[in-house]
Formats: structure tokens, C-alpha cells, sequence
């Protein structure tokens, strides 16, 4: 205790120099003339001098009870009896800045601190150390260890492992608690080495080892030892591996050296669980590898005696399972066994040498060879499957283009099932852009419609309607992408035609519609470039299709008359090919000879117009511009008439008829006269016309106001007849009505009562019927009601009935059941206990007969007295009868 705040008052129990020190207290009293404190003990009572001061107390001892212990710094010195040691001054000797740990007493009587002690840390518990605990403790003075028997230098540090009570000392000081790690199944603890030591098993570890401690259970680190982590075992299964890597050159746990940088695998059939070592390091968790009967894989670089096989490969076929070597790979994953039916092959290819066992020949690098179904192949590591074939079946119209990639030759086939085999591909037919446009398109509803961008103004407008409506119809076939290897097919329409020409024949032949043309692979469509748009321009519409009619084209012409007047003109031909044999090759070539048939067509006879209407003035040929046309194109005959047809004899084109759409000036002046004539011509119509009107109208207005008259006296003759018929009728009814009053009233007095009879007649029978109706109801009511009670009586009967007939059977069932129950011999011994007591009475009373009777009733004795000596001299026993009548009842009883 620190005196400086231990320091009281002169007395605490009062004033005065007087201090009552009770037991187990202690003061300090300086003496102020030799400068010396001294230490007074209770239980006394202390009278302080003048020269004296009490610096400390009264102060309670300190008491350390068991299992206790204090720290005083600076300590008094004892001799080896334990004595306090004074100098000459008589103050206590003290060792100056050291340390005395005090445990409690074997009696334990309590101490005073002596003048210059310092309780440096008050009573405190002894530290107690569990089980799988330790204190780390650190040597600050060198001592000689008694318990362990060994020397310790100042910085040492070791364990004081529990269970255990540390006693603590001055020259140790506890560093921290260290509790021990429970080492689990299937864990480890790594453990680091912080200087050289010995472990736990005997080996000496050097600064910085790492180690691992598998064994089950608690372990406690030493010192020197940190424990870095705790490891878990990694379970395997047959699913499951582990692919390590050495971080050095070591022996594993399965005894096997390790060189560092190595690869392996730990499975199941190794150890079901595998704790890392310190020197492994866990590459990957490799998954097992499992393949079904139809599956097969190659490994590439497989590992063979536990070294890789560098550049080979392994073929593995289902059913297994096994696990990937570290720098195995597969070469293409898992795939399937190629299982080929009746229309499939595989194609395949030699990359190494090999004697194939299927075929029994010997196979090259480069060989190709081709294995049909329906079987099972699969490949060696030897063979590529290049690639998969399966037959197709191709119908009359359809087929495909084959190359054979030895000879190059390409050929068609067409409406069989074909497989191509090593040596066949398929060939891709190229053709041109505007051919495959074509080829998409419909030849008759597309006829009209440019194909190029060279349109006027004028014609867009006109063909804008024509291509919205085709565009629906060639969108859809346009989307979708021609196969090239496909056979190409084309439907020519009825009264058309198709120059196909090959170009390794060097022949061309017509394939006329309606007939679906097959390419070979030579062959190519001719490409027609037809004039087109209004006026007809050249290369606007192009065609693989030649339309042989009839059709028509129109075409706008300029002209120019006599007196110089210029005319467009608007005209439209009708056209057809003349073709009278199909068969006729030459006849057939003319209809291609004329690249563009209508160009030529519309200048041909756009020339024959201009030429014949130069030499005719502006009114003959406004007057007669038909005639002069159809006569300057189709001509006269011998007997000067405009013939039927013009044709060219060069393609057999004819046409037939020629529509004049409209003519119009094309000078301004020319078109005004023209507009002016017009105008007078229709006037001078509208006025011979409306005079005419007028006159019609005046001779219809006369015929109408004669008509009107004689109606009006038509109608007044018929209004005079009907008049007169009138009257007659008046004076009729003015008889009739003076003559028949009287006859009316009589026939209605008469029919009067005749219907008042009738109605009372009709009254009488309703009346009775309905009498008869109110008879029938109330009776049925009745009889209802009868039966209804008859039936309810009779139910009620039956009802009761059964009840009865039902309680009797339980009441029977009852009595029986307490019958068998109780027993005939039980109910034997309940009915004659009555008799069998009297008897036993009788006898006990000493009686031989006894007779009793009610005293109404006369008794016959006859024969009594009889039959009573008879009983007396028989010598067999007669038990007891008992007599019982419905008349009297009475009870005799002979007891023999």
C-alpha cells in the first residue's frame, strides 16, 4: 500500500494521541527525532508521543486466503528463520525495487506491510489453467527452473500446460493463454516453426518449417510453434480426384517421391480422403470422365507409367469411367459412336498408317474410303471422319448436281435416291444475278414490269399500282436463298417458251410451256432484253420467258402531216408468234432470232405510220385517222381492202389489230385551232339538237292536251252511270225499309226466345254437371281420406306389431341369456332354497310330518295314514315333494 494515499488523520476513532488499534491492524508511527517508522501491531492501544506521527492507520493486515497470492514490492529483508531484519537505526531492511509474491500462510494469519512495502498488485486469484490450455511464459531473470530441473535465461520462453494451478514467480512473466486446437476427423493443423526446436514427436524442426499434425484430437503448440492454419481433408469419391503439384522434391504420404514440379492424381483407390500436404499444392478438382455405351473419346498426350506419352493418342470406349491424367486433354470432348442406318455412310480419312481390321487392307496416309449402314463405327485414332453422309431421296422433278472430285466431271442427277460417296461432292451452279431475279419471278403476272431503273417519270405512275401488287407475290419467294447444288428448275408457262443453250455441246434447244425445264450442268437460260415504258424504250424488261401471245404493247409515235401539223399518237397492237409446228427446230430458232421483238416491232411500224400520214393533210387524217393507219401498217390487197395482219417474217411475229388511244397536237397553235373547231362543231350540235327538242316538246305538249280532254269527258259519262245507279239503289232500300220493319221485329221477338230457352236449358245441364262434379270431388275426397286412415291404421299395426313381437324376442333372448347365465343348477338350488330351509328347520325342530293348510279347503286323508306307515317301514330315503294346485295352495312335506 502506497503510503502517500494510505495516509489518515492522527486518530480515527477520535482526537487525542491516543489510537486504539483493533485486532489484525496495523499503524505506521514516525519518530520525528530519529526519523524512523517503525510499525505498531493491534490488538493495543498506542499512546502517541510528542515526537511522534502516525503516518499510516489504523490499517487492516492484508489476509491472502488459499489459492490466493499478492504482490508487495520492495519487501523487508528475513533471516532463514523468517525474522525481519533491522539496521542500527532500528528501520527495517528493505531490498529495494524487487518483487516478493505472497501465497497464503498454512495458517493463513494475515500480515502487515512494513514501513516502505508497496502492495504492487492487491490479492488476486492463482491463474488456473483447463485442460487443452497452456500459459505462454517468458523468463525476464535468469533462474534455475525447480520443477522442470533446468536453467532459465532471460527472453526464454515455455509452456505451463494445464490441467494445473501456475504459481507465479518474479522472474516470469505470463505472455498470454494459449488454448489447444482440436484437431477434427479429416483435418489437419499446419504448423510453422518460429526458431529451431524439437516438436512434439521428437524431430527437429529448423526456422520457418512448415509441417502438418493429422492426429486426432487436442494439440497444443509449444512456444515456438504458430500454428498457421487448420487444413481439411478433401473426401474423394468415384466421382471425384484431385490433381496436385509438388512444390519441392518430398515423399508423400503413399511413399512415393515427389520431384518438384511434378503432376499427379489422388483418387479413391488411393485413400478415401487426402489432407494436403505442405509441399502439394491443389492444382484443380477433376471430375470423373463417363462414357455410355454409344459414347467414345481420344485422349490426346496420354500418360503411360506415370510419364505423358507426348504426341500420341488413346482411343477409349464406352462403358468406363476414369479420370483425366494431369496434361491429358481430349482431342473433340465426348462424342458419340456414329450409328448409320440404311441411308447414311460416313466418309472417312487416313492421317497415319494402319491396317484396317474391318476391311482387312492396309490403309495410307491421304486414303479416302466411305463405310455405309446400317451399323456401328467408331473411329480409330488413326482414321478422320470427315464428314457425314445420308442419301437423298430425290423425286421425278427434282435433283441434284454431283462433281467427282478426281476427274472434275459434273453431272445431274435426277428423280433416285443418291448418297454421294468418298469421291462425289456436291457442285454449286453459279449463275448470273439477273437470272437468279428471274428465276423468282411470275413471267405472266410480271410481264409489264421493268426489271431496270431507266423508267420516266410517266410510266412510274402508270406501273406504280402493277408493282405493289406483284411484290407481294415475289417478296416471299425472294427472301429465301437459292441452294446452289440443288438441280435448277424453271416453270415455263402455257403458250410460252424457254432457249435453253449448252455451252459444252454448243446446241440450244426450246422447251415450250406449259413443261418444267431442268438445267443440266452445262446448260444456261437465254436472257432476253425486251423494249419497255411508254414510249418504248430499249433493255426495260428482261425475261428468261418468251410469251407467244396473244398480247399487246402500246407505244407513243410522233407525226408530222402534209401541212406540217405534229401529232403524238397513243397507239396499242395486238400481237401474237405464229407457230405452226413445235417440232421444227428452224421454225422454233426464228422466234429467239430477234433479240428484242418489240422494238423492232414499234419502230417497224412507227415508220409506216410517219410515212403514210406525211402525204395527208390535217383534216383527211382527222377525219379518217383509223383507216389511214390500219392501211399504212397491215397494207391493201388486190381489191384494195385493208388486209387482217402484218407479220414479220423474221420471228413470225403478227399482229393482229391496232387501238388508236388518243391523238393530240403537239404545237400549241395546231392544238388551239384544233380545241376551237371542237368547241364550234359541238356547238352548232347543241343547237340543232335543242331546236329539235323544241319541236318535240310542242307536238308532245298538243297530244297530251287532246289525251287530257277526252279523259275528262270520259270520266264525267262514268260519274252519270254511277249516279244513276245510285238512286236505284235509294229507292230499293226506302222499300225495303217500309216493308220489312214489321217482319224484323217479329223475327227478333221470335229469336229472342229462342235464345232465352236455350239459355236456361244451357244453365240446367251446367248447373247439374256441376253438381255432379262437386258429387265426384267430395266423394274421391272421402274415399281418399278412408284409404289414407286405413293405410295409416294398418301401418301403425304392423308397427306395433313388430314392436311387440320384437320386445318378446328380446325378452326371450334375455331370459335365456340369464338362464345360461346363471345355470340349471343355480336356478335348481334358487327355487328349492325355500323348502330345503323349512326342511332343515323341520329337522332341526326335531319334526317327522308336518301338514298345513289355510283352513278353507278340505284335505282327503284317505290313505294318508297309509302311506305314512309305509313311509315309516321303508328303508329307502324319499326326498322332498312338493304340492301345488291353482284352487288352494298347501305344502306338504315328509322328512324321512
Amino acid at each position: 500500500m502506497n503510503p502517500s494515499t494510505s495516509t489518515t488523520s492522527a486518530n480515527k476513532s477520535g482526537a487525542g494521541p491516543l489510537y486504539r488499534i483493533p485486532p489484525y491492524h496495523y499503524i505506521h508511527v514516525l519518530d520525528q527525532n530519529t526519523n524512523v517508522t517503525r510499525l505498531e501491531v493491534g490488538p493495543k492501544t498506542f499512546i502517541k508521543q510528542d515526537n511522534e506521527t502516525v503516518t499510516i492507520g489504523p490499517e487492516k493486515m492484508i489476509t491472502v486466503p488459499p489459492r490466493h497470492y499478492c504482490v508487495v514490492e520492495s519487501p523487508v529483508v528475513r533471516n532463514e528463520a523468517g525474522e525481519v531484519q533491522y539496521d542500527v537505526n532500528g528501520q527495517a531492511k528493505l531490498v529495494h525495487a524487487d518483487l516478493d509474491i505472497r501465497l497464503a500462510q498454512p495458517d493463513q494469519s494475515p500480515f502487515p506491510l512494513y514501513p516502505g512495502e508497496i502492495l504492487r498488485q492487491p490479492v488476486t486469484p492463482l491463474k488456473v489453467v483447463p485442460a487443452n490450455s497452456a500459459l505462454r511464459l517468458k523468463a525476464v531473470l535468469d533462474f534455475d527452473d525447480e520443477i522442470t530441473k533446468e536453467q532459465r535465461r532471460a527472453g526464454d520462453e515455455w509452456l505451463f500446460e494445464g490441467p494445473a494451478t501456475y504459481i507465479p514467480r518474479k522472474e516470469v512473466s505470463v505472455e498470454e493463454q494459449i488454448r489447444a486446437t482440436v484437431i477434427g476427423s479429416n483435418q489437419a493443423i499446419r504448423l510453422c516453426a518460429k526458431k529451431e526446436i524439437i516438436d512434439r514427436t521428437g524431430q527437429r524442426r529448423v526456422t520457418g518449417e512448415e509441417w502438418l499434425v493429422k492426429k486426432t484430437g487436442a494439440y497444443l503448440p509449444l512456444a515456438y510453434e504458430t500454428v498457421v492454419t487448420v487444413e481439411n481433408a478433401h473426401v474423394l469419391t468415384d466421382k471425384k480426384a484431385l490433381h496436385l503439384r509438388a512444390l519441392k522434391t518430398f515423399t508423400d504420404d503413399f511413399g512415393k517421391k515427389r520431384m518438384n514440379g511434378e503432376e499427379w492424381l489422388v483418387t479413391l483407390n488411393d485413400t478415401e480422403t487426402h489432407t494436403l500436404s505442405v509441399y502439394e499444392q491443389l492444382v484443380a478438382v477433376v471430375d470423373v470422365i463417363t462414357l455410355n455405351s454409344r459414347q467414345y473419346c481420344v485422349i490426346l498426350d496420354p500418360v503411360a507409367n506415370g510419364k505423358p506419352q507426348l504426341g500420341k493418342k488413346k482411343l477409349i470406349v464406352g462403358e468406363k469411367s476414369f479420370f483425366l491424367q494431369p496434361g491429358e486433354k481430349l482431342e473433340n470432348g465426348i462424342q458419340d459412336v456414329y450409328i448409320l442406318g440404311e441411308d447414311e455412310g460416313v466418309i472417312l480419312k487416313c492421317i497415319e498408317a494402319f491396317t484396317d481390321e474391318q476391311a482387312s487392307t492396309d490403309r495410307n496416309p491421304g486414303d479416302r474410303w466411305m463405310i455405309r449402314g446400317p451399323t456401328e463405327y467408331i473411329p480409330p485414332t488413326q482414321v478422320e471422319v470427315v464428314t457425314r453422309r445420308k442419301a437423298m431421296p430425290l423425286d421425278e422433278n427434282e435433283g441434284i448436281y454431283v462433281r467427282d472430285i478426281k476427274t472434275g466431271r459434273v453431272r445431274a442427277v435426277i428423280g433416285e435416291t443418291y448418297m454421294l460417296t468418298q469421291d462425289e461432292e456436291l457442285w454449286q451452279k453459279e449463275l448470273p444475278k439477273q437470272v437468279e431475279d428471274l428465276l423468282t419471278r411470275d413471267p405472266l403476272a410480271e410481264r409489264n414490269v421493268p426489271t431496270r431503273n431507266q423508267v420516266s417519270d410517266k410510266s412510274q405512275q402508270q406501273q406504280q399500282q402493277t408493282t405493289t401488287t406483284t411484290q407481294a407475290t415475289s417478296s416471299k419467294s425472294s427472301t429465301t436463298k437459292r441452294d446452289k447444288s440443288k438441280l435448277i428448275t424453271y416453270r415455263v408457262p402455257h403458250n410460252a417458251c424457254v432457249q435453253i443453250y449448252d455451252f459444252k455441246s454448243k446446241k440450244a434447244r426450246i422447251v415450250y410451256g406449259p413443261e418444267l425445264v431442268m438445267l443440266g450442268p452445262d446448260e444456261h437460260f437465254t436472257l432476253l432484253s425486251l423494249s419497255g415504258t411508254v414510249p418504248k424504250k430499249p433493255n426495260q424488261i428482261q425475261t428468261l420467258c418468251l410469251l407467244l401471245g396473244p398480247d399487246f404493247f402500246t407505244d407513243v409515235i410522233v407525226i408530222e402531216t402534209a401541212d406540217h401539223a405534229r401529232l403524238s399518237l397513243q397507239l396499242s397492237y395486238n400481237w401474237h408468234f405464229e407457230v405452226n409446228d413445235i417440232k421444227d427446230e428452224k421454225e422454233a430458232a426464228k422466234l429467239f432470232s430477234v433479240p428484242d421483238f418489240v422494238g423492232d416491232a414499234a419502230k417497224a411500224i412507227a415508220s409506216r405510220v410517219r410515212g403514210a400520214v406525211a402525204g395527208t393533210q390535217f383534216d383527211d387524217f382527222h377525219k379518217n385517222s383509223a383507216q389511214i393507219i390500219r392501211a399504212s401498217v397491215f397494207g391493201l390487197d388486190a381489191n384494195q381492202r385493208i388486209r387482217d395482219q402484218f407479220v414479220f417474217p423474221q420471228n413470225n411475229l403478227v399482229i393482229t389489230s391496232i387501238d388508236i388511244q388518243s391523238v393530240e397536237p403537239v404545237d400549241q397553235r395546231t392544238r388551239d385551232a384544233l380545241q376551237k373547231s371542237v368547241q364550234l362543231a359541238i356547238e352548232i350540235t347543241t343547237n340543232s339538237q335543242e331546236a329539235a327538242a323544241k319541236h318535240e316538246a310542242s307536238r308532245r305538249e298538243q297530244e297530251a292536251k287532246g289525251l287530257l280532254e277526252r279523259q275528262r269527258i270520259k270520266d264525267e259519262a262514268e260519274a252519270e252511270e254511277v249516279r244513276r245507279q245510285l238512286l236505284d239503289l235509294q229507292a230499293l232500300s226506302a222499300a225495303v225499309e217500309s216493308t220489312g220493319q214489321a217482319k224484323a221485329e217479329a223475327q227478333s221477338r221470335a229469336e229472342s226466345a229462342r235464345i232465352e230457352g236455350e239459355a236456361a236449358v244451357d244453365q240446367a245441364r251446367l248447373k247439374s254437371e256441376a253438381t255432379r262434379i262437386e258429387a265426384e270431388a267430395e266423394l274421391s275426397r272421402l274415399k281418399l281420406a278412408r284409404e289414407a286412415e286405413i293405410k295409416f291404421l294398418r301401418e301403425q299395426n304392423e308397427l306395433e306389431i313388430n314392436k311387440k313381437s320384437e320386445m318378446s324376442r328380446i325378452e326371450t333372448d334375455k331370459f335365456k341369456l340369464q338362464v345360461e347365465s346363471i345355470g340349471p343348477s343355480t336356478i335348481q338350488a334358487i327355487a328349492t332354497s325355500g323348502p330345503d330351509t323349512q326342511v332343515k328347520l323341520l329337522q332341526a325342530l326335531g319334526l317327522q310330518s308336518m301338514l298345513i293348510t289355510d283352513g278353507r279347503t278340505p284335505i282327503n286323508l284317505m290313505g294318508f295314514g297309509q302311506g305314512l306307515l309305509g313311509g315309516l317301514t321303508g328303508n329307502t330315503n324319499k326326498k322332498l315333494r312338493s304340492s301345488t294346485t291353482t284352487s288352494n295352495n298347501y305344502h306338504v312335506e315328509d322328512n324321512e
